[in-house]
């Protein structure tokens, strides 16, 4: 017999060795589901020629769903008195079908997008093998997890910690990667990363090494970044040891909320760079050769200049040190100015990391994850770290501001912080221009920043002066303004005491309307420039304020009655 391939099987499981017959002739077959009896197998049926193929499928597997076959291999039905008529088998069969369908339809509804999304994760691991599990190794470095719990966690959600509003994160630097380095624990650098939710903004604050301040884990005044070496400190709503106490330090003295910390290595800033290809930074020194930094033997030129990892991690080092003889240029404002470059090359691997090119490279990816999980020490869960990636691709991250507090360097007529040199240590320093301890301008500023009251976030100085007789008058009018908002407010006396009406010396300009419209709002008369060359502007040129406010007798009137 010739060896002939066999077809494939029906759904009731027999093979049809049977050849194709044509259509024709096949009117007088007698049909077999009207009536059927006895033990005669359901594939070996012949069908009319009104039931087509897919009909006589749907209808063998129909009968056996209802259990009138004992077996799909001997189909004999347990009543030979029950009969089915071929039209309500198939009417059936057609209505479970439709209902499939409906069931199909309302599921794909629901599950649709997150069907999408788990295949494209699947897709992904599976193709960048792997890139995958190394991307979970380094998960579970940085956030302490398992393989498990990061998985599940790409598909979690988690609500941000806020304060006011805001989330910040605390981010400290530090040089453990130069063993060698003299101070390699200290946090040479200290910075807060501040973001709205609710519209998307945010800024970076560098609070300054140098910052002279209690540390109450050494019982002593010292510089800000000696507040890591405290290892044994504990208290509630704090990390333990040095970045505990670093968190209270900034929380209580500059009036800080932190939500969550980093602990960053310097060599951090060279893998994140060279991960994403290298960035490219505006050096904006008023020399004219660029910048030179003798410590790290960076020279660079003004204009753009592309940086790979170690050019931007010696730029983030750079104070403009004299080393060996070899003396730096370009690095006028030393701290200030490395922490300057240092926000400029955070906003830099931003906006690089969220670029198609970085997005959809695995292996640029997986840098990435690398240089974070060798470098970084973090209290934000995953689940936290994926909202903020979300939320950062909202971001306009050029708007992104970059800030630190002024001082006597920066050439402010008013700075916030001042040198100083502790007279038992000999250690120069900084401190708040109010004086050792005295943190009000400093909190003042973040205020500024942080809050959407546009008085606030003017912050401008305002010093008023008491030009009447009248005892007490500056300082009444010291608490009415601060009360609507205005924190940086100083009183005294002007030189004459019998001025008839009040006066605003603006000398800023446009620059603070918010201010300088309550200020007339306030005290009525008139507002002139510190040029303008009537006595009460003379006055006010001794002042560095923003504003100076001379009190005249009209003020006394408004009030309603006089104060001692």
């Amino acid at each position: 017999m010739e060896n002939r391939k066999r077809r494939p099987p029906n759904i009731d499981g027999f093979y049809n060795d049977q050849p194709r017959r044509r259509a024709i002739g096949r009117q007088n077959q007698k049909d077999p589901l009207s009536p059927i009896t006895g033990n005669t197998p359901v594939g070996r049926h012949q069908v009319s020629n009104n039931i087509n193929r897919k009909t006589r499928l749907v209808s063998s597997y129909a009968i056996a769903r209802k259990g009138r076959s004992s077996s799909l291999l001997n189909a004999s039905l347990p009543n030979s008195s029950y009969s089915l008529s071929s039209n309500s088998l198939i009417q059936e069969s057609i209505n479970k079908d439709k209902k499939s369908k409906l069931v199909k339809k309302k599921w794909s509804r629901k599950r649709k997008t997150l069907t999408t999304l788990l295949t494209i994760v699947v897709i992904f691991l599976g193709l960048t093998g792997w890139f995958g599990s190394k991307i979970i190794s380094s998960l579970d470095k940085v956030f302490h997890g398992n393989i498990f719990t990061d998985a599940q966690a790409l598909f979690g959600q988690s609500n941000l910690k806020e304060s006011n509003g805001r989330v910040n994160i605390l981010v400290a630097g530090d040089s453990t990667d130069q063993p060698n380095h003299p101070g390699a624990i200290l946090t040479d650098s200290i910075m807060v990363l501040s973001y709205n939710p609710s519209n998307h903004t945010g800024f970076m604050l560098s609070i300054p090494r140098d910052l002279w301040v209690y540390i109450p884990g050494l019982h002593s005044y010292q510089k800000i970044n000696a507040s890591i070496d405290v290892t044994n400190f504990k208290a509630a709503g704090y990390p333990n040891g040095g970045v505990g106490q670093l968190e209270q330090i900034i929380q209580t003295d500059l009036g800080i909320p932190i939500d969550y910390y980093a602990i960053v290595n310097y060599a951090a800033v060279k893998d994140s760079v060279n991960a994403v290809g290298g960035v490219t930074i505006n050096i904006h020194s008023l020399d004219p050769r660029g910048i030179y930094d003798a410590y790290t033997h960076l020279n660079l030129p003004n204009g753009q200049d592309h940086l790979n990892g170690q050019q931007a991690l010696d730029l983030s080092r750079a104070r403009g040190d004299t080393a060996a003889g070899d003396v730096s240029y370009g690095i006028p404002n030393s701290d200030f100015t490395r922490t300057m470059y240092q926000r400029e090359i955070v906003v830099a691997i931003l906006k690089k990391a969220m670029t198609v090119g970085v997005l959809s490279n695995p292996i640029k990816i997986t840098s990435l994850f690398n240089a974070f999980s060798n470098n970084v020490t973090t209290d934000l869960k995953i689940q936290s770290i994926l909202s903020l990636v979300k939320d950062v691709r909202s971001m306009n991250i050029s708007k992104i501001g970059s800030h630190t507090y002024s001082n006597s360097l920066s050439g402010d007529p008013s700075p916030l912080l001042i040198d100083y040199t502790d007279p038992s240590s000999g250690q120069e320093a900084l401190i708040p221009s109010e004086g050792i301890g005295n943190y009000g301008g400093l909190k003042a500023y973040f205020q500024s920043l942080s809050s959407n009251n546009p008085l606030t976030k003017e912050n401008a100085s305002v010093e008023i002066l008491n030009g009447t007789n009248v005892s007490g008058l500056a300082k009444k009018a010291q608490q009415s303004l601060q009360a609507k908002g205005v924190s940086s407010v100083s009183i005294g006396n002007a030189v004459y005491s019998n001025y008839t009406t009040s006066m605003v010396v603006n000398n800023v300009g446009a620059k603070d309307s918010a201010t300088s419209t309550l200020l007339q709002q306030m005290f009525p008369g008139s507002e002139v420039s510190h040029s303008n060359g009537t006595v009460e502007s003379k006055e006010a040129t001794k002042y560095n304020d923003n504003f100076v406010v001379i009190l005249g007798q009209n003020y006394v009137t408004n009030l309603g009655s006089s104060t001692n």
